[in-house]
């Protein structure tokens, strides 16, 4: 009987591993995929903000979003464009967690996807390195929507940041200025079966995409192959 508890209980601790790793290429795979979605849709996030962006946050399903009551937390992955000046092909994901939040967004209890957009290298380095304030740390600004809206007259565009969601087949930009951004390495952990920092990840090539970050990967180099930035 103890031989059979203990092979039990061996065979869950090994297991448990597997499972977050599984539960973190899940996430990469939702994460391409709303980021699929939200690119093909009509009126979405125009394509010359993207093209200046260096990094870009998916938060796939948030769920109970609910700032000023109870708190919140999101889980997902962060993308940047290779090299030390972002300029070249969307990179190895690092995971990434949101935190906290304004009292101006409520959205209840319903599923919210949420994309961010890190419009310089100095928010791009400061969130790979620590926890940031978004409107404190580093300026946030709800994004332009619309194909035809026009990135260089846009008061946002000075933000470092600019912040979108869609909840119900809603998509919009919205200000997410109060909640905090920061690395998620145990997440990173779990998904690259050692312990790695999030800047190595990104800036440092420490380790290759996994195959579950190709949609993400692949959505991305399409729509946006060059940082347009003029940096």
């Amino acid at each position: 009987m103890k031989r059979v508890l203990l092979s039990i209980g061996l065979v869950s601790v090994l297991a448990l591993p597997a499972s977050a790793q599984n539960k973190e290429q899940e996430r990469l795979e939702n994460a391409g995929t709303v980021m699929q979605e939200i690119l093909n849709a009509p009126d979405s996030i125009p394509k010359d903000v993207v093209d200046k962006a260096d990094c870009v946050v998916v938060l796939p399903s948030v769920v109970k979003f609910a700032i000023g009551i109870g708190g919140s937390y999101g889980r997902g992955v962060m993308t940047c464009r290779g090299g030390k000046d972002f300029q070249g092909k969307w990179g190895t994901p690092t995971m990434m967690a949101l935190e906290g939040g304004s009292a101006g967004l409520q959205l209840g209890g319903q599923a919210t996807d949420f994309v961010l957009l890190l419009m310089n290298s100095r928010s791009a380095s400061s969130i790979l390195s620590s926890k940031v304030k978004l409107g404190g740390d580093a300026s946030a600004a709800a994004g332009p929507v619309g194909r035809t809206a026009s990135a260089e007259t846009d008061v946002a565009l000075r933000a470092d940041i600019l912040s979108y969601s869609r909840a119900r087949g809603l998509f919009a930009g919205i200000s997410l200025a109060g909640s905090t951004l920061r690395p998620d390495n145990d997440a990173n952990k779990n998904l690259y079966g050692k312990k790695i920092e999030a800047k190595d990840v990104v800036l440092n090539d420490a380790v290759t995409p996994p195959p579950s970050s190709t949609k993400l990967l692949t959505t991305l180099d399409k729509a946006s192959p060059k940082n347009k930035s003029g940096k």
